[in-house]
């Protein structure tokens, strides 16, 4: 990138000289980009990711099907109750032996609210088995979670 300079007598002279300071300034960011991105990019931490397994829904008497439905209804065992009832129910359940498992059934439109209440009844009245019931295109499978 040589310049033209206008001489004393008037006739350009060509200034041998590089500008090099727009390529200064774009080496700059760039390495303050890699400065910043290679860390975050060689960094990870080690975890073991747990495997999934889906178990076909075997389906005993004693068990208990608690469905939420897209609207926030629970239904137990076909039955709708409120989350006080829900509760009572459970804590109900929790003392027979052998203790029964639980297995919720929540609507794909459901919100995660209403789900995560009856799971936190459900551990709260005492409930050790508990397991989502879900409908891969296989089949229906019961993913299990034990407190």
């Amino acid at each position: 990138m040589a310049g033209a300079v206008m001489a004393e007598d008037g006739e350009d002279e060509v200034n041998p000289d590089m500008n090099v300071i727009p390529l200064v300034d774009v080496m700059l960011v760039l390495l303050i980009i890699f400065l910043i991105t290679i860390p975050a990019a060689i960094t990870t931490i080690e975890v073991e990711l747990p495997e999934v397994s889906n178990q076909v829904t075997e389906t005993n008497p004693e068990n208990v099907v608690i469905a939420v439905d897209a609207d926030g209804r629970i239904f137990w065992n076909d039955i709708t109750v409120n989350y006080e009832e829900l509760y009572d129910r459970i804590a109900e359940a929790a003392v027979i032996v052998p203790q029964p498992e639980v297995h919720i059934r929540g609507d794909v439109e459901a919100r995660f609210e209403h789900v995560g209440r009856v799971l936190a009844i459900s551990q709260r009245g005492g409930i050790l088995k508990v397991g989502f019931i879900t409908d891969p295109e296989q089949g229906a499978s019961i993913q299990r979670f034990t407190y």
